[in-house]
């Protein structure tokens, strides 16, 4: 004797009298060349978005070279000022935050 199969539950996935692939809709105006309204809006990607400022990557070498020139004079040249050295990584990680605007 064979045991009774389980019902797995769940019913039709599409409605009766469609094939995989084809979809109905209660109003034809909504089918427009297969487009569904999304429920999810995206924004329009500005102009200012998709071009990069040319200004930023010369922004970030120029803070890169300065940060390294002021710690460069401060170890030759001014030995006994700590705020140089500050001042020198402080250019250097102006520089990395520049890095992570560019596109």
């Amino acid at each position: 004797m064979a045991p009774p199969k389980r019902k797995t539950g769940g019913g039709r996935t599409t409605p009766k009298g469609t094939r995989p692939g084809e979809q109905r809709f209660a109003n034809p105006e909504e089918n427009v060349k297969g487009v569904h309204a999304s429920t999810r809006y995206t924004p329009p990607v500005t102009s200012e978005m998709k071009a990069p400022k040319p200004w930023v990557p010369v922004l970030m070498v120029a803070l890169f070279i300065i940060g390294m020139v002021v710690i460069i004079l401060r170890n030759l040249v001014f030995t006994g000022n700590n705020w140089l050295t500050l001042v020198g990584l402080g250019c250097i990680l102006g520089g990395l935050y520049t890095a992570t605007k560019w596109r």
